[in-house]
């Protein structure tokens, strides 16, 4: 799509600006604008009345610059290249021909992030908004890896376009920017633009008809634990393999990995003594069975159980929270009354939470949610966790296991 804009001759002529002189010695080369005939038979027909004025008075510049009486003749002709006539023929040409491509913002589907991810430390609160930062720079990233080289780059800079050859590129992160570039793929229909942050951080936005499928392939076995400053982006680890677990316990995950299958929306609870491998039993299904399925994994402690709202561009998201009946205490009880984290859970439940409002921009993604919860005992949850609807399937372990 790009390629057609570029000239074939390199203009190694150096801009008086020492950032655009910068830019050449980075390896960027000033984009020369190519006749297009399909466009140019676009104005003809459609707006023939403006390219007939624009080209008389292209034409009338002209003459009056070859006409002067007070000038010899090849003074005339000198005066047709002068600042004041190139300026009209570059104003004509940039006319007929059409501007280099840039991202068509009507796409609905934008992912950006500001990077690289800095992390402001507080005392009162956990880095929920870091590691979720975090998760979608790496996304970002490993949809760039995914896409390889782009087809076309591009900067404009002091009313100049420039292009950086695509043969020459090896990363973002080495790539000279002063003003906006512009990245396209044309097989997968994706932008970047890349704009410079205070700091040396920059903000890359992707912009598409449809990100999902390049999301999902980047997230693909991507796991996030939200525990204090122990929060990490990773990968889902299980000591025990499903099959290790007693006859009972693997009959019900049976059930349960049907459910996930068949369900969009599924809450599963599993209660028992300390020991009894409830904890174990969530990170094998959740490595064995959800993470193939393009899930993403978030694990979640008792303080980011009360902020964390899922990333909505993500389509399939698995929250494990353990020890539920410290958190979703019965709210009917004193120990319970200053205690947000039950609401919370059943917002969670009910999906009630971060669905009563869709935002306009950026990426809606058809969620499917997968919610593991463990308990000691369910003696101490709020009934309402355990009405019917919100909680779909439960299993009590009994064996010691661990």
């Amino acid at each position: 799509m790009g390629s057609g804009y570029f000239g074939n001759q390199e203009d190694n002529s150096t801009p008086k600006n020492p950032q655009a002189k910068g830019l050449l010695g980075a390896g960027w080369r000033p984009l020369n604008r190519q006749l297009d005939w399909g466009f140019l038979w676009h104005l003809l027909f459609n707006d023939s009345k403006e390219l007939t004025q624009k080209g008389l008075d292209l034409a009338s510049d002209i003459a009056d610059a070859m006409g002067r009486n007070e000038y010899t003749w090849w003074a005339n002709i000198l005066n047709v290249f002068s600042e004041n006539t190139r300026y009209e023929v570059d104003e004509f040409w940039n006319y007929i021909t059409p501007e280099p491509p840039t991202p068509d913002y009507r796409y609905k589907d934008v992912l950006w992030v500001d990077a690289p991810v800095i992390q402001f430390v507080s005392r009162n609160s956990i880095p929920i908004d870091y590691v979720l930062n975090r998760l979608q720079e790496i996304t970002i990233f490993k949809i760039l890896d995914l896409v390889e080289r782009p087809d076309m780059i591009t900067q404009y800079y002091l009313d100049r376009h420039f292009y950086y050859p695509v043969d020459r590129f090896v990363n973002w992160e080495r790539l000279d920017i002063i003003n906006t570039v512009y990245a396209f793929w044309s097989k997968q229909q994706v932008w970047l633009e890349i704009e410079n942050l205070d700091r040396g951080r920059r903000r890359y936005t992707l912009m598409a008809k449809e990100l999902a499928p390049l999301i999902n392939k980047a997230t693909y076995n991507l796991a996030v634990m939200l525990s204090g400053y122990q929060s990490r982006v990773g990968q889902i680890h299980s000591q025990f393999p499903i099959r290790s677990f007693p006859e009972d316990i693997q009959g019900f995950t049976d059930t349960v990995q049907q459910a996930i299958l068949d369900q969009n929306q599924l809450a599963v609870l599993v209660n028992g003594d300390p020991g009894t491998g409830k904890t174990a039993w969530t990170q094998a299904v959740a490595k064995e069975i959800l993470a193939p399925l393009g899930y993403v994994i978030f694990i979640l402690d008792h303080d980011a159980v009360e902020n964390f709202v899922p990333p909505s561009y993500l389509e399939r998201i698995c929250i494990i929270i353990n020890e539920a009946d410290n958190l979703a205490k019965n709210r009917a009880l004193d120990a319970a009354q200053n205690n947000n984290k039950t609401e919370h859970i059943l917002s969670l439940l009910d999906g009630t939470l971060y669905q009563s409002v869709i935002d306009e921009s950026g990426i809606q993604a058809k969620q499917k949610l997968v919610i593991l919860m463990t308990c000691n005992t369910t003696e101490r949850l709020d009934p309402a966790v355990l009405r019917k609807g919100r909680v779909d399937l439960t299993h009590e372990f009994i064996h010691r296991f661990v």
